[in-house]
């Protein structure tokens, strides 16, 4: 199959560093172009880890040039940044794969977490971006929304479970992350002195993947009461999901079974961890069962499965490629 050409936006942040990571030894993809905000750079300066890898010069940002060398282009941009470039590369026939929250959600939910939207009409093609929920819409998507990292750990966790849950009955998600989940720039949260030794929830019940949590499920906000919780560890998270079933049934069977086809979930017999995902796109799942109560454990590396990893299984998905070129399965263990 001949090259295909795709460019990254937004190279500057963690996100970005992990696609290029990705793509600079993808069989199919060729990245042909890397921008952020300022350009007069170059990728390795930008990321020393990748001195002698790779050391293409970062562009200012230019919809016009980017469409000019690009059948693709990843955006690991803010959101409400991310929406200005999209409508731009859309018109000009570009498919995008947008790691922000710009089109995760419906409108009104959107605005009401985040900013008023700047271009509603792409929200009404829009393909929210986990695999094993919109495979067959992906395969024709010219935008994507890739999900969140705590909407993908949480919803892969609940997935099979949901025609088995009390309807109206609370969706419990304590899940805790990473500090590279907040981000490169330094904020007094995220500091070392205030990292290091602790451990702290943020933002319980009203973080803005809950709305997106909720969507996805078709539940009402009121039933996913979302705690997150910040670790002092780089990458990772983990996820214990509670929920009320009716009835008894083999819970690891019915795990098993709903994602015996998926690659990239691998259901497990024993408790789950962090660190044997670490650098993957895997998303390791376990369940288990106490009379009408189930809980579910879900552990992904916030980065890749998280962020982007999974933009590249959906950029494969959307040109026709094996859902599995250019993705790492090898953990970072120990």
């Amino acid at each position: 199959m001949n090259a295909i050409n795709v460019g990254v936006i937004g190279a500057t942040g963690y996100t970005g560093l992990e696609l290029v990571k990705m793509l600079i030894n993808h069989p199919i993809f060729k990245l042909n172009y890397v921008a952020n905000s300022s350009g007069e750079t170059t990728i390795n300066k930008l990321h020393p880890s990748l001195n002698g890898v790779c050391e293409m010069e970062v562009q200012k940002a230019n919809v016009d040039e980017c469409a000019l060398c690009c059948e693709l282009v990843f955006l690991a941009l803010p959101h409400k940044t991310a929406m200005v470039y999209v409508k731009e590369l859309i018109v000009k026939g570009i498919k995008v794969v947008d790691l922000s929250a710009d089109y995760r959600l419906p409108q009104d939910i959107y605005e009401e977490f985040y900013t008023p939207h700047t271009d509603a009409s792409n929200l009404e093609h829009v393909v929210y971006g986990l695999p094993e929920m919109f495979r067959d819409e992906l395969e024709s998507a010219k935008l994507v929304a890739n999900p969140g990292c705590f909407p993908t750990s949480a919803l892969l966790a609940l997935l099979p479970f949901m025609d088995k849950r009390v309807h109206n009955t609370p969706i419990i998600i304590d899940a805790k992350t990473g500090v590279s989940g907040a981000g490169k720039k330094l904020s007094e949260v995220t500091h070392f002195v205030n990292v290091n030794d602790n451990l702290f929830a943020y933002n319980p019940f009203m973080h803005r993947h809950a709305p997106e949590i909720a969507v996805k499920l078709g539940v009402e906000f009121d039933e996913v009461n979302f705690v997150p919780h910040l670790v002092p560890l780089t990458r990772g998270m983990l996820s214990s999901i509670y929920i009320q079933v009716s009835q008894d049934f083999d819970a690891y069977k019915t795990l098993k079974d709903y994602y015996e086809k998926e690659p990239f979930v691998r259901v497990s017999k024993s408790p789950v961890d962090m660190k044997n995902v670490a650098g993957t796109n895997f998303c390791d799942l376990y369940v288990k069962q106490k009379g009408n109560m189930l809980f579910i454990s879900s552990a992904i590396d916030n980065l890749m499965r998280g962020a982007s990893s999974q933009a590249v299984v959906n950029a494969n998905i959307m040109m026709g490629l094996c859902q599995k070129d250019g993705i790492p399965n090898i953990a970072y263990v120990p």
